[in-house]
């Protein structure tokens, strides 16, 4: 089974190919960029590299959150465009569930983690023993004093992984004593590691057709918490109480 998978759901952006849970191919970036101005000649490029047309393609996988609200729309509706177009299955699948597979070789607990802005972060964690990863808790959004006081009852090495791990790392590294940062080049998402979750959960039992597939957000957009605590403070009249 050949698998295009796709991650834009944050600063970074990543495009790779792999046939089963061989990697053919993997474009990655890192340059601030706008996805909308770079995703699709990556996809286009990797599938040349790997002397591939998009026809080849059995599946489309995208990781569809949580993450940036552009970000994620964009690889989201890329991946429904291309299936559509092609009558072909996808699935979406967790930013933090793709980011554990970066550090699967490592043995601990892996705390995946991106910056969510107003003190906040996204968040999971799981459990790795060096050769597969095991889900500990659910996708969530939560400050990061709640973080910390989650970390402190585990009593095992810790590795921090995503575009929120120097955060945690600095902000816990004198209150909890077993925690690790691993080396940059495997701290962003990466497609390669959202191919290798498809495959080892085997996530392709759940694919969907395209308009079935969906965004996980955790959390309103800023705009829209404004807009809300707006609301709420109004009277019956229109006027704020």
């Amino acid at each position: 089974m050949k698998i295009l998978a796709i991650d834009s759901s944050a600063v970074t952006a990543s495009v790779a190919v792999a046939d089963d849970s061989l990697l053919n191919a993997e474009f990655f970036l890192n340059t601030g960029l706008t996805h909308s101005r770079t995703l699709m000649s990556m996809i286009e490029s990797v599938l040349n590299t790997a002397d591939l047309r998009l026809s080849d393609i059995d599946l489309f996988a995208v990781t569809n959150g949580p993450g940036s609200f552009t970000g994620v729309r964009i690889g989201v509706s890329s991946v429904m465009g291309m299936a559509e177009a092609l009558d072909k299955p996808c699935i979406g699948v967790s930013t933090l569930l793709s980011m554990a597979y970066n550090l699967q070789s490592f043995c601990g607990i892996i705390c995946s983690v991106m910056d969510a802005r107003c003190n906040q972060v996204y968040t999971a964690l799981f459990e790795s023993d060096g050769t597969s990863i095991k889900r500990i808790t659910d996708d969530d959004a939560m400050s990061l004093d709640d973080l910390g006081e989650k970390l402190s009852l585990i009593k095992r090495p810790i590795y921090f992984v995503g575009d929120g791990a120097v955060l945690c790392y600095n902000r816990f590294k004198d209150t909890l004593s077993d925690i690790h940062l691993p080396s940059e080049n495997i701290r962003f998402q990466r497609a390669s590691s959202l191919a290798k979750a498809v495959f080892d959960n085997k996530l392709y039992d759940d694919a969907l057709t395209p308009e079935k597939l969906t965004v996980s957000y955790l959390r309103l957009s800023q705009a829209e918490r404004e807009r809300k605590a707006k609301l709420e403070v109004k009277g019956n009249d229109g006027t704020c109480v």
